[in-house]
């Protein structure tokens, strides 16, 4: 094994460590203090999902690394990689996969069962909605498997005589061929006779990373087209909409005692809640009540926290707003920084992807000049690039939370989230991250040429028969691109709005 090699073996090691150390503080310092020295397997099914997510994003640029220990090689097979890629990607998502479907949904059966009941009817009720999870996925991918789990690739026919080796070359525009005759030898010239398709069948772990690719496409273009632009622009128009003074003493008095009228009817509503929970009455406008007390209660912490801001008491009170001008200000140099990371990816699909033939491979060349700058230079940018998708996913996902009411809110707030809110999370993140992977492979093929993670996400999936059309129309960049679009256009007209306090507070009858 040659030094390259060797080197990758021990980045790839040293990474997967620092992943798990830092997924490991991220929950120690989020989570909610009633989940202090308890819910240890919930806690273990974060971190594992939050280190399988964010392993899999950074493996793309590992399968480069690992790809370009063969650049010397007149054939791939010439020479004899360090890391098994292709059997990573599917063991990856095959994990992911398992984690998202069976082992989140128990988790979070089993953490938000009554606390009344004992732990073993928790975990009976937990094991009966997964166990029925499963029968039903088995059964669907089995059927699916069987009927379409095929890949179609379209081929066509060459075909040119043999001469013995010239001293000159005689080929031009007009005579493609070597040898006299009617021989097909160029692509560009043959006849549409030519042209067939090829088909053979899929593996099944190939087959459940592409069902799985899709289900998480639907919600990255959804969450990830919303977010891209509200992730920036809330940033921003949150800078716009700060306090501009501290208020007096009167004012503070007078919104103080609004919000606790506020809380306390919400307190009230929760309590008729956990009645109807308590009576068995879980209907269908239990479930819309309790998602919109959820949320009113998430906008009465955001209107508290505001005019803590306002109003700073205290002996440091002058310096606590200070610290809050300071967190304004780095909140619009993010937000700045922000979108143009997202102009930069928005323009990058239209260039690359969505014209035909590409413009440029604009992103693809600037990873590839930072390379040339500094070997991991190019690397880190492509990871950051990524990774600013899945928080896109995650922003797109709270706006329309709290916007539409048929979707649940998980906020992930600093001390102060419970487990159930990081396993949505997670799943979240896991589903998606699928789609990321397979959006970059996509998107950054020029880049990634020639990988593990391109034979599977852009050659299998995307001849996979009943879904290669929603690859070969671009259906999701379509989409992604048209929801960016309509949220800038939102934004812009509503986001620099000062938010107006809501009214009484009633469930729904």
């Amino acid at each position: 094994m040659g030094d390259f090699n060797l080197a990758l073996v021990i980045v790839a090691i040293v990474v997967c460590v620092l992943v798990f150390i830092f997924n490991l503080y991220l929950l120690v310092n989020y989570q909610h203090p009633d989940d202090a020295n308890q819910a240890y397997f919930p806690k273990f099914v974060v971190v594992l999902g939050l280190s399988v997510a964010a392993i899999s994003i950074l493996m793309l640029p590992a399968d480069v690394a690992n790809r370009q220990a063969c650049r010397h090689a007149i054939y791939n097979g010439a020479c004899n990689l360090t890391l098994p890629m292709k059997d990573l990607w599917l063991a990856i998502y095959i994990i992911d996969a398992i984690l998202v479907f069976f082992v989140i949904p128990f988790a979070m059966f089993y953490y938000e069962g009554d606390m009344d009941k004992s732990v073993w009817k928790r975990m009976k009720s937990a094991l009966l909605w997964v166990i029925t999870t499963a029968i039903v996925c088995a059964l669907v991918l089995g059927i699916l498997y069987g009927l379409v789990g095929k890949v179609d690739f379209t081929v066509r026919h060459l075909s040119s005589s043999t001469e013995p080796f010239p001293s000159t070359w005689g080929l031009t525009r007009g005579q493609q061929c070597v040898g006299s005759g009617a021989r097909q030898c160029s692509a560009y010239s043959a006849s549409a006779s030519s042209e067939t398709t090829w088909t053979m069948r899929t593996t099944f772990p190939e087959y459940v990373v592409a069902l799985a690719t899709i289900a998480g496409s639907v919600l990255f273009t959804i969450f990830g087209g919303v977010g891209i632009a509200c992730l920036p622009l809330g940033l921003i128009f949150s800078f716009i909409r700060r306090p501009k003074a501290v208020i007096t003493r009167s004012q503070y008095i007078k919104e103080a005692t609004e919000l606790s009228k506020k809380a306390r009817e919400l307190k009230k509503a929760a309590d008729a809640l956990h009645q109807e929970e308590r009576s068995g009455s879980k209907g269908r406008k239990w479930r819309k009540n309790v998602k919109a007390v959820e949320k009113e209660l998430l906008l009465l912490e955001e209107d508290v926290k505001a005019l803590e801001e306002m109003y700073p008491q205290g002996e440091k009170a002058e310096a606590s707003w200070a610290m809050t001008v300071l967190g304004y200000l780095a909140k619009l140099v993010l937000g700045v920084l922000g979108l143009i990371v997202s102009v930069a990816w928005i323009a990058h699909i239209v260039i690359y992807l969505l014209i035909d033939p590409p413009i440029s491979a604009f992103l693809n060349e600037i990873f590839i000049k930072l390379d040339d700058v500094w070997g991991l230079l190019g690397t880190a940018a492509f990871a950051f690039f990524c990774f600013y998708l899945l928080l896109a996913v995650i922003a797109g996902a709270m706006m329309l939370g709290l916007k539409l009411v048929f979707i649940t809110i998980h906020p992930m707030k600093w001390g102060a989230t419970l487990m159930n809110s990081f396993l949505f999370n997670v799943g979240l993140i896991l589903l998606c991250s699928i789609s990321v992977i397979q959006f970059c492979a996509t998107a950054f093929a020029y880049y990634a040429q020639a990988t593990a993670a391109q034979e599977i996400f852009g050659h299998t999936l995307q001849s996979l028969r009943g879904i290669k059309y929603l690859y070969k129309y671009n259906v999701f960049q379509i989409g992604f691109i048209v929801l960016a679009g309509l949220t800038f256009v939102y934004y812009s007209a509503f986001g620099w709005r000062r938010k107006k306090p809501s009214g009484r507070f009633q469930l729904s009858t």
